[in-house]
């Protein structure tokens, strides 16, 4: 099964971010954001080059806590997807975030616990039967116990100087 993978946008907020209605009533979060450049050099620094800049979009709930939480030069990290769309007659890329959050990384913030939406037993994962078993898991497991030390043999111990000599 593969994981379920979306696009993601890192940055920083470049401009004071709006809210505005759109025309059917929802929210719309606008701001123009910045994505810092690097490259790499041949002695293994980096030198920076010119951001590049885009559009951020977000709509409705999502819109209103990101116009609540963001300002002018946050570094953030978005999911979402992009967008061409047509803007004074001409073609401008765009940047949908369906989620956005502080780049922790770069930002400093305490977390606030107290709005738990679901249950913790909602946020554990599945247990497996044992049909279900991991295969790594499995595969190491079995290297484990291909590695405990042997019981004593009646042969003065030549099986387990043998092990010992290809472990290393």
């Amino acid at each position: 099964m593969a994981i379920p993978t979306r696009e993601a946008l890192s940055g920083f907020i470049a401009t004071d971010p709006q809210l505005t209605e759109t025309s059917n009533g929802g929210h719309r979060f606008y701001a123009r954001v910045g994505i810092e450049q690097f490259q790499r050099n041949e002695d293994g620094s980096f030198t920076q080059l010119d951001s590049q800049f885009t559009d951020l979009v977000m709509f409705d709930k999502a819109a209103q806590r990101a116009a609540e939480k963001f300002q002018k030069g946050d570094n953030f990290i978005a999911e979402g997807r992009s967008n061409t769309h047509e803007y004074q007659g001409e073609q401008r890329e765009q940047f949908i975030a369906s989620r956005i959050g502080h780049d922790n990384n770069r930002t400093t913030y305490t977390v606030d616990r107290s709005r738990q939406e679901r249950t913790d037993a909602d946020r554990e994962a599945p247990e497996r039967t044992a049909g279900e078993r991991d295969p790594a898991a499995v595969a190491l497991a079995q290297r484990e116990q291909a590695l405990q030390p042997e019981a004593a043999t009646g042969n003065g111990g030549t099986a387990q100087a043998d092990r010992a000599a290809v472990a290393r």
